[in-house]
Formats: structure tokens, sequence, C-alpha cells
């Protein structure tokens, strides 16, 4: 069965998430607009730069290129958790749970800022999991305030994953003061250099109107169709499951590994409440919790005992997704 096959560690398995990957986002083909826009950066970096990322793609031709980033971050990611060892062994788990959760709603299927940050919030993972064992944290937290800046140039809502780094610090580490400004100083490299470039250009007001989302006021209702709820369900089933599992493992658990899950829970709450940084609430913005949730279910699906369940859940996410794709 599925969740047997990728608990291997063997190559066939890429062709395996690359093949259920396709599969999952057939019904894009179906319900696509005849054109679809380009993705836009931040005002703060397009202003200034006018990167159109997908501009002159047919729609078939933006979700297949959609499919192939979403595989790199797939594969991505799964390297990321074998490094750290977070399943007990090495496995495709991670990466065939990811491309599940991308396929979840339609608007995850194309080009959009969050799939691109997600780039991001991968590499900004690998760096924070790595802090735990390092004498000196200084200079990789200067590259991790650049990186939080970098992907709020993409996203602006990325811009709570600063509050991560000094999350993860409390965490991993002994309180050393320079370690907590040291992220500080990366993340304003960035947004000081473009302020000087703004001020140059004598368009600095731009620059201030670059903070403005802070702002908005919380939205007062949300709009979902509830065909969202019920594709939701099943992942909700196996985030319960994770943790009855994550009971009985977590004081197995190395420190370490126990860490890290605490770091990614408050990362999802981040990414949850970052949400009012939007006009408007945005499905798309949600996708940013793709990878740690992807890691959690890969524990799960890791770890479970009874066959039975966890491969007839994991089934009947796939027959969720395909049922509502094509309704």
């Amino acid at each position: 069965m599925l969740i047997n096959q990728h608990r291997k560690f063997t190559p066939i398995n890429i062709l395996s998430v690359s093949i259920i990957g396709a599969f999952l986002c057939l019904g894009a083909f179906l319900h696509l607009p005849e054109e679809l826009h380009p993705v836009f950066l931040e005002p703060a970096a397009n202003n200034l730069f006018g990167i159109e990322i997908g501009a002159g793609l047919a729609p078939v031709s933006n979700v297949l290129l959609t499919l192939a980033l979403t595989l790199l971050q797939a594969f991505l990611l799964n390297r990321v958790v074998n490094h750290f060892n977070f399943l007990g062994k090495p496995n495709f788990l991670t990466a065939l749970l990811f491309m599940t959760l991308v396929s979840l709603f339609l608007p995850f299927l194309v080009l959009s800022p969050t799939l691109i940050c997600n780039f991001i919030t991968i590499w900004m993972m690998s760096k924070l999991f790595n802090i735990y064992k390092q004498a000196d944290v200084k200079g990789l937290m200067f590259d991790l305030g650049m990186i939080v800046a970098l992907g709020s140039l993409i996203y602006f809502p990325f811009i709570v994953m600063f509050l991560l780094l000094w999350i993860a610090l409390i965490i991993f580490r002994p309180f050393i003061w320079r370690e907590w400004v040291t992220p500080l100083l990366g993340f304003s490299v960035i947004y000081f250099l473009l302020g000087v470039i703004y001020y140059l250009s004598n368009r600095f007001d731009e620059f201030k109107a670059i903070f403005s989302p802070f702002t908005n006021p919380l939205p007062s209702t949300l709009h979902v169709d509830y065909h969202d709820y019920l594709v939701v369900a099943p992942i909700i089933i196996g985030l319960v499951f994770f943790l009855s599992v994550l009971r009985d493992q977590y004081f197995k658990s190395i420190v370490h590994i126990r860490k890290s899950f605490q770091l990614l829970f408050y990362m999802l709450l981040l990414i949850g409440g970052s949400f009012y940084l939007n006009e408007k609430i945005n499905i798309n913005h949600f996708l940013l919790c793709a990878p740690p949730l992807a890691i959690y279910l890969a524990y799960y699906f890791s770890f479970a005992k009874n066959k039975w369940i966890y491969e007839s859940l994991y089934l009947i996410i796939i027959a969720t997704i395909i049922y509502f794709q094509f309704m």
C-alpha cells in the first residue's frame, strides 16, 4: 500500500511521489480559467524591479510549472527531515504528505507568492533546526534575519516569521543577548538598503507605505465554502492521530526532536495569526502551513501501527481531494 511503500528510502519513491503529485492536480486542468495573472512580488520589491513570475504562461503550463516547483519543495523538505532524523529512519513520507497537502485546494495548484515563499520557509526551517547543536549561532541568526526580510519582499505576511527566530532561541538556547540582536540586524540590513534605494529615487513615501498592512483591521467575516471544511476533515483526523502517537513517542524521542516539534507548533500559530496582514483573506495564505503539517503527518504515518487505519486514512484523504476537485 501507499504508506508502507513510502516508509522505505528507495529511489523508486521519487517516481512514486511525482506520479501521485501529478494525479492530485488533475482536477486543476478542468477548472482553470482561460487566463491566469502572473505572480507579482510585494510592492516593496515590485515597484522597483517589476518582476513578473509566470507572465505569458498558458494555464496548463502554469499548473505544470507549479507541480514541478512543489515536487522540488517536497524533496527538499524530505531531505531536511531525514537529515535531522525526525522519523526514526529515512523515508519519503514527508515528500508524499507535502504533495498531498499542496493539492488540498485548487488555488494551491497555480503559481502564487506563497508557493514561492515556501522555498524560503524550508530553507529557514533547515537552519532553525540546526541551531540546537551549534556553539555560536550569531552568524546563523543574522542570516535568518535576512532570510525573513527577503521572504517578506515576496509575501509580506511572512514578516511574522521574524518572531519565530526569537521563539527558536527561547526553545533551543540559553539567553544570550547578542544572539537576540543579530537577527534584528540581519533583517534591518535588507530594509535599510531598500529604504536607501527608495530615498535616492525620491520615493520614500512609497517605502513607508510598505508597512501599512500592520494597520489593517482584523477581518470580521470569513467566507469559506463548506466543501473546504470537508476536504480538511480527514487532515484534522490525521492530526488527532498524530497527537496520539506523539503522546506515546514524545519522551522516547531525543530532546532535539521534541524541541523541533514545539517550534513547528509556534510556526503554525504565527502563520494562522498573520492572515490579517492581507487586505482580504486568501486561501493561498495557508499554503505556508504545508511544510510543518507535512512533518506532523509524516510522523504519525511513520510510527502508526495499525496498517488498516493509516492506509485507509490516507486513501480517504486522496479520495476526498480528487472528489471535490472534480465536483
